[in-house]
């Protein structure tokens, strides 16, 4: 990569054999410490390898911040206008407005970068990919917790959840959300529909509930769940739901970052710890802890057998049909 700058003039990147050109560099974009948008580009950069893993073929929901993370946020899904033509789209179908957007689809950090440029800070992918959009290849496990709950009910709850992927022969690969919760990914075979994989990530759910405790609750309405306790959202594997990426940046004046963790760091880990000042170094030292993802494929019919066992034994326990609602 190299940089052609000068103060307060539009600052070109030379990513891969293309150039990206980022205006307004200096604008700050996380008011806590003062990163500005540049630093923002310069830490998708220096995780590169690793964002592009968690985005690439994968059709993506960009949040952007035209005057950084304390102003006005938009949600896009169509790619903004004024893309150069090496930026790759898939069309997706929302049948419920019989609309269709073309949106992202990252295929190198150049992609990242320019929608930098546009400016993103957040990248929610589908846990689909170009190929097969509508046969997930990634099983999410959400550990959302509610306004009491404590990062250590997370950790607890994520421990359990470990417990029983390794039971299932499972390998799951967490991250921080950068939030308040813990995510824990699966990669999957995509041979089944979204309405499946979430039937499946309910069955999973139910199992952890029933391990974890009362610290679980599953309550379908918000309002009707113990205050703190974890919600084991299962509801992020439905077609069109999305969570920040691994390395994903989140909008927040910190720039805490969605952040790869192992399972031996989960008991001292705080998601304050990861930033884009921290991310980098961390990222030169162990490369993407993500990386191995895709040869450790899941078949997920295990799961979907504890859920027909589950709507058998308590029929009212079944999750809505999202689309009804």
């Amino acid at each position: 990569m190299a940089a052609k700058e000068a103060a307060g003039s539009p600052v070109e990147l030379e990513i891969g054999g293309r150039v990206v050109r980022i205006s307004s560099p200096s604008r700050v974009y996380f008011p806590a410490r003062g990163e500005t948008k540049l630093d923002l580009a310069r830490y998708y950069l220096s995780v590169g390898d690793g964002i592009v893993n968690a985005l690439r073929d994968r059709p993506c929901m960009l949040h952007r911040f035209p005057t950084g993370v304390t102003g006005e946020k938009v949600h896009q899904k169509r790619l903004p206008r004024g893309a150069p033509d090496w930026v790759e789209t898939v069309r997706i179908h929302f049948p419920r407005w019989n609309r269709t957007a073309d949106e992202l689809c990252v295929q190198r950090v150049a992609d990242v970068v320019w929608a930098v440029q546009m400016s993103t800070v957040q990248f929610h992918p589908w846990n689909s990919r170009r190929p097969l959009v509508e046969q997930p290849d990634e099983w999410r496990i959400d550990l959302d917790p509610m306004p009491d709950a404590t990062y250590a009910d997370v950790r607890r709850v994520a421990h359990v959840a470990h417990e029983v992927l390794d039971e299932l022969g499972a390998t799951g690969f967490p991250k921080t959300s950068g939030g308040k919760g813990m995510h824990v990914y699966v990669r999957i075979a995509p041979e089944h529909g979204f309405a499946d994989v979430r039937r499946a990530a309910h069955a999973f759910a139910v199992e952890v509930g029933r391990r974890a405790g009362d610290v679980v609750d599953l309550s379908w309405w918000r309002k009707d769940r113990d205050p703190g306790s974890i919600f084991v959202d299962y509801n992020q594997n439905a077609r069109d739901h999305t969570i920040a990426a691994a390395y994903s940046v989140r909008g927040v004046p910190e720039a805490l970052v969605s952040a790869p963790i192992r399972w031996d760091e989960i008991d001292d880990a705080e998601p304050q710890d990861f930033t884009i000042a921290t991310m980098p170094a961390r990222f030169a030292e162990l490369g993407d802890l993500h990386a191995g993802i895709d040869g450790a494929v899941f078949a997920i019919e295990p799961l979907l057998d504890w859920a027909d066992r589950d709507a058998r034994d308590s029929p009212s326990d079944e999750p809505p049909d999202l689309d009804a609602l």
